[in-house]
């Protein structure tokens, strides 16, 4: 019983090894991957018909503003404002009637002096991978300038690319590391999960009639 004991313990040890070392491995990939392909410089940033702002919430769950989000509005303001994108597609979770990421940014963006007819709303960018690949699929784009903060503009970027698409990332500001130490330690995760989704074809929750933009 005890031999038996002991086999498992084995087991699960080698387990958590293999996870941890995937992990560690899936983060360096990622980055390293994406490491020219996303900028905090406006002038980096290429000429691009279409712009795929990231989604989060506008608040926090106490209530407070969210900077993720205010710094990814700022962001897309500036690059619009540029004359580098044309147009920009908010994409987000819009899961029950009371949330709604894709409204909230088109708002934000309006207050920011964004024409609305160059804001282009996407409820089902539940995910990451949803909102990239949706850009391709649904929105017809193979090439974007994707914008959020850096840890995830790494991961979006080497989704775009995994999925065919020439793709470039426009960093937003981020925030205090102690804020957000909860978001940060959650990517190591996210990132490895990224590679998993590619391994196993995990595809985007909702399809949907194909949107031209213009």
């Amino acid at each position: 019983m005890r031999k038996t004991i002991k086999n498992i313990f084995k087991f699960f040890l080698l387990l958590l090894v293999a996870g941890i070392i995937f992990i560690a491995w899936a983060n360096y990939s990622i980055k390293k991957e994406s490491s020219a392909l996303v900028s905090y410089n406006v002038a980096d940033v290429p000429e691009t018909k279409v712009a795929l702002l990231l989604g989060t919430g506008k608040n926090l769950n106490n209530g407070m503003p969210n900077a993720y989000f205010y710094n990814r509005i700022k962001a897309a303001s500036d690059l619009y404002k540029s004359g580098k994108i044309q147009y920009i597609i908010v994409s987000g979770d819009n899961s029950t009637k009371d949330y709604n990421e894709p409204e909230d940014m088109q708002m934000e963006l309006i207050k920011q002096g964004i024409p609305q007819d160059k804001i282009i709303l996407d409820h089902a960018g539940f995910r990451t991978l949803d909102s990239v690949v949706r850009a391709k699929d649904i929105f017809g784009q193979t090439k974007l300038v994707i914008i959020s903060q850096k840890f995830h503009n790494e991961r979006a970027v080497f989704l775009a690319k995994e999925n065919g698409m020439e793709a470039f990332g426009y960093n937003a500001e981020d925030v205090n590391k102690y804020a957000g130490l909860k978001t940060n330690l959650r990517e190591y995760l996210a990132k490895a999960k990224a590679y998993w989704d590619l391994l196993f074809g995990v595809e985007p929750k909702f399809g949907g009639e194909k949107i031209i933009i213009p």
